[in-house]
């Protein structure tokens, strides 16, 4: 068991960068990948355990909460979660909050991937993708020092009323906006979108992707396309794609990522 463990989801590769850039500051930490059941749960051994993973309209990714509750931690572990969102941070963390008490926790805001609903140049505050990612790398350089430090923050994590409303009704509106993908002549079938949907909604067919709905609106498969050949209405089509310039999508379906 390594001394350090991140368990992190990652929709399009910025918490991924961002538990991968503490990792190096920390040394000796598995990063535990949560797209899907993480393949490690007792965690006891280690010394400090922490949780990375985006905010989704209001709450937690997916099934991430559903699977922390499967996971052990020694009560004398150092427990931290971070959560990046594009301007506000939900609920999530006071979620994992209640299931694994947090003795530190940050906000960390990056570029917007729902490329659907806002262009990905949106977040607080306002700045260009590539200014964005020497922020985020900074933040994560003084997150990892808090770390080792042993900071404890003095406030429980935010739990909004209206974050916890719209989390609620999300999982129905991705379902009924995942209706609207399409996939043009463009697609080599390479599978790609395949391995990457974490809810296993994605399959190939006379060698084209084909899209279903238990969708939960992480876009990595349309974000990391080789061809641009995924669209969610027609304004996907006209905005910028972005996702993280430091994660490769095959990073993104690893089990565990070891930094030493």
């Amino acid at each position: 068991m390594s001394e350090n463990v991140i368990f992190c989801y990652s929709g399009t590769g910025n918490c991924l960068d961002m538990a991968k850039n503490i990792a190096c500051s920390l040394g000796d930490t598995d990063i535990i990948m949560m797209r899907s059941a993480p393949v490690k749960t007792d965690v006891r051994e280690a010394a400090r355990v922490g949780f990375i993973f985006p905010c989704y309209a209001g709450g937690a990714p997916g099934d991430v909460l559903s699977y922390v509750r499967g996971i052990q931690v020694s009560p004398d572990s150092y427990t931290f979660g971070i959560v990046q969102c594009a301007a506000y941070p939900g609920t999530g963390l006071a979620e994992l909050d209640r299931i694994i008490p947090l003795r530190y926790w940050s906000v960390v805001t990056h570029q917007c991937s729902c490329i659907w609903l806002f262009p990905h140049t949106l977040m607080r505050p306002a700045m260009s993708a590539e200014k964005a990612q020497q922020r985020s790398e900074k933040l994560a350089k003084e997150i990892a020092e808090n770390l080792r430090a042993g900071v404890v923050s003095e406030k429980k994590p935010p739990n909004h009323l209206i974050n916890r409303a719209e989390s609620r009704f999300w999982p129905a509106i991705a379902r009924k906006k995942a209706a609207g993908f399409k996939v043009s002549d463009a697609c080599i079938g390479c599978g790609q979108c395949v391995s990457l949907c974490p809810k296993g909604n994605i399959r190939l067919k006379d060698g084209r992707a084909v899209i279903g709905t238990d969708c939960i609106q992480c876009l990595g498969c349309l974000q990391y396309c080789p061809r641009s050949a995924i669209s969610l209405g027609s304004i996907t089509e006209k905005r910028e794609h972005y996702h993280n310039p430091n994660v490769s999508a095959s990073e993104l379906t690893e089990p565990i990522i070891h930094v030493d």
